[in-house]
């Protein structure tokens, strides 16, 4: 009733200026009229011009009256359409990214288009996959909150796109990917540990697993004609799986079973990985002095490869339960695994050094494919003074920041420091024993990114 009211007000308004504007044009014309009939009248021939000017004036009128009848302003929208969208602002959209593809022929982006158009989707960013044949097409979209994912699937079908896949999006995937690919080699550039994050974050959700060239016993991984498991220089795109060649040696493994890569997608993954094969090895140099409950400083940086002869000559200063709790095997075998550690393509690794500048731990933030394990070795000397933890909760917050959902610690389930260590962090723990071996898993509270809240909705195939 509002909305009736307020057309209804607005239309009678309206008509009341024209209204004065046409009586005050009348009037206007009449004095003119007089006056010119003054003039006539007392010259030669005034009657004549007289009934001369009234059939003039006659058909003006007429003409104006037909000319405003066949041009007049088009009606007001009707209360029941104003309702709508007025209901449809209230309830608000839904972000969606979408990938479909479409004939590669002129005029069927634009079929697509309108029928985004028809069904009142906002298409926000658009970019292309040329492919051999036809086109993969990803949008960013804003798309009512009514209308469904499948009834979206149907519309995209019905207007020529197939093989459609949608998830949804978050307001800060806004951002174009120009940008999106400089932030990300800013990161790659600045550590070489962001290169697995960096590609993760560029293709979505995917397992990335780094493998070196030879296995801890020495021997080469099979896979590639080289016979050292490691593929060409340019890579292998193999649909739901690439493979590169990491620059640290060995190979560079990212699947993405749900949704096949497409070149495009591969030729940026291996412009991000040549950018870190020409930087080299690099990690942050940034370090934090911290005074322990005793009273003690301590020294917290990121380590990495070239700290392995100090990290091997901590292993010698280690007791031999002290080893075998944090390598679960051969004391033997431990200084074989710190190459793998100390490897930025495998993790991150956080070095604990005393005053006097010696090494007395390490943490480790270990990618294992889809989960992030840490481990921790502290030297006898050093343990049972905090240190532990404090490397701990900064290893928890390198996984938040890498966008971890959790995290776990492989260790002996007699060993009593590590557990109270994990229990001081605060978080929800999962708690697993087999044969004497403890796995606790702790959950992460997400940061508000939008990564960690963007979880893919699968919908069904356009052609379903």
């Amino acid at each position: 009733m509002t909305e009736q009211s307020s057309v209804h007000t607005h239309r009678r308004r309206h008509h009341w200026r024209r209204d004065l504007v046409e009586l005050a044009a009348l009037f206007t014309a009449v004095a003119v009229a007089d006056a010119v009939a003054n003039t006539v009248a007392h010259g030669p021939e005034g009657p004549e011009l007289l009934l001369l000017s009234a059939a003039t004036l006659l058909a003006t009128a007429g003409f104006h009256t037909w000319w405003s009848r066949r041009h007049s302003h088009a009606p007001p929208v009707p209360a029941s359409d104003t309702g709508a969208t007025a209901r449809a602002a209230d309830s608000g959209s839904a972000l969606w990214r979408m990938r479909t593809t479409v004939r590669d022929e002129p005029g069927s982006l634009a079929t697509l288009c309108g029928a985004f158009a028809q069904a009142r989707v906002d298409i926000l960013t658009l970019q292309t996959h040329p492919l051999a044949e036809g086109t993969v097409d990803e949008f960013l979209l804003r798309v009512p909150a009514s209308l469904q994912p499948a009834e979206l699937t149907r519309t995209v079908a019905d207007a020529g796109g197939s093989e459609t896949w949608l998830e949804r999006a978050d307001p800060h995937d806004l951002v174009d990917a120009p940008t999106r690919v400089l932030n990300l080699a800013t990161r790659t550039a600045l550590d070489a540990a962001e290169l697995p994050l960096a590609l993760r974050q560029l293709l979505g959700r995917c397992t990335i697993r780094s493998r070196p060239a030879k296995s801890l016993a020495g021997s080469g991984l099979a896979g590639s004609p080289a016979g050292d498991g490691t593929p060409p220089v340019e890579g292998v795109l193999e649909e739901t799986v690439m493979r590169l060649r990491d620059p640290s040696g060995g190979v560079i493994s990212i699947e993405r079973p749900y949704l096949p890569f497409t070149p495009t997608e591969f030729a940026r993954a291996r412009a991000l990985v040549e950018l870190d094969a020409r930087l080299g090895p690099r990690i942050p140099h940034r370090s934090d002095v911290l005074t322990l409950p005793e009273g003690n400083e301590i020294t917290v940086r990121r380590a990495g490869t070239g700290d392995l002869a100090e990290a091997r000559a901590m292993h010698e200063r280690c007791s031999a339960d002290t080893l075998a709790q944090r390598y679960h095997g051969p004391v033997a075998d431990a200084d074989r695994y710190l190459d793998h550690l100390l490897s930025p393509r495998f993790g991150r690794t956080l070095a604990a050094r005393a005053g006097s500048g010696r090494l007395v731990a390490l943490g480790h933030l270990l990618w294992d494919g889809d989960e992030t394990e840490i481990a921790l070795l502290v030297e006898d000397e050093w343990q049972r003074r905090g240190v532990g933890s404090e490397l701990l909760r900064r290893l928890v917050e390198l996984a938040r920041e890498a966008r971890c959902e959790s995290v776990y610690v492989v260790t002996r389930s007699a060993n009593t420091g590590m557990v109270a260590a994990m229990r001081g962090l605060g978080l929800p723990l999962d708690y697993q024993i087999e044969e004497g071996t403890l796995v606790i898993t702790a959950r992460l509270a997400p940061l508000p990114e939008p990564a960690a809240a963007a979880l893919p909705v699968p919908a069904p195939h356009a052609g379903s």
